[in-house]
């Protein structure tokens, strides 16, 4: 598997794929139609790029005049990369997107994990992809992946025994690197704090007004 890391994904952003993102696990574009039925044939159109590369049909959530696509390839393992072929095909996409006068609006995109403190993921995961995905071999490496992606990923963090309570899950908010100062100077006036900036733009871990944690995470640095 031709597989890229985030920083030659950020490399090919900067290149020329301005319409996509890299989040947590994957390639992510948003695109606005005219209409619903642009929309819907554009997503059509997608398909048919997909099939005629090769390419499995990647994610495409088609709301409104809104589609949403991600991409990414699984290896034997379950776990999710960003290829060589997830670039072209992006590529593709985009200049479907050009032709048919669709507008990409990338800083919109947005993913959303849960992250567990645990001192054994290989003993917790199994647990949760079971509840969740119905299947406890849905795990990679630390993670919960639900093949059909019907809820949020589930990463592990490795941490050292501890006694409760304490907060042991949060929320890993990925956006695009431009929103990320926004969201997080949105989170601040509603009454947020910040916790720990020093790996910024990476992550930044913010907490509510009674200390409850997350982080706003981007590709940038990783």
């Amino acid at each position: 598997m031709d597989t890229r890391s985030d920083r030659e994904i950020l490399a090919a952003i900067d290149g020329g794929l301005t319409d996509w993102r890299d989040l947590a696990d994957r390639l992510a574009a948003r695109f606005r139609a005219a209409d619903a039925g642009a929309a819907a044939t554009f997503a059509a159109g997608i398909t048919q790029a997909a099939t005629a590369a090769g390419h499995d049909i990647p994610e495409i959530r088609l709301s409104r005049n809104t589609v949403d696509i991600h991409l990414y390839s699984v290896d034997p393992d379950g776990y999710r990369w960003i290829t060589a072929a997830d670039l072209a095909l992006a590529s593709t996409i985009s200049e479907r997107a050009r032709d048919a006068g669709i507008t990409p609006v990338p800083a919109d995109v947005t993913q959303v994990e849960l992250g567990l403190d645990t001192p054994d993921h290989a003993t917790t995961g199994p647990f949760w992809a079971a509840l969740l995905t119905g299947d406890a071999g849905n795990t990679a490496h630390n993670s919960v992946l639900d093949p059909t992606n019907r809820g949020p990923n589930i990463w592990f963090q490795t941490t050292e025994p501890h006694p409760v309570p304490r907060q042991r899950w949060h929320l890993d908010v990925w956006l695009a690197p431009e929103t990320a100062p926004v969201r997080i100077a949105a989170a601040l006036a509603a009454g947020g704090t910040v916790v720990d900036d020093t790996h910024a733009p990476a992550c930044t871990v913010l907490a509510d007004p009674e200390g409850n944690r997350a982080c706003i995470c981007t590709a940038v640095g990783r």
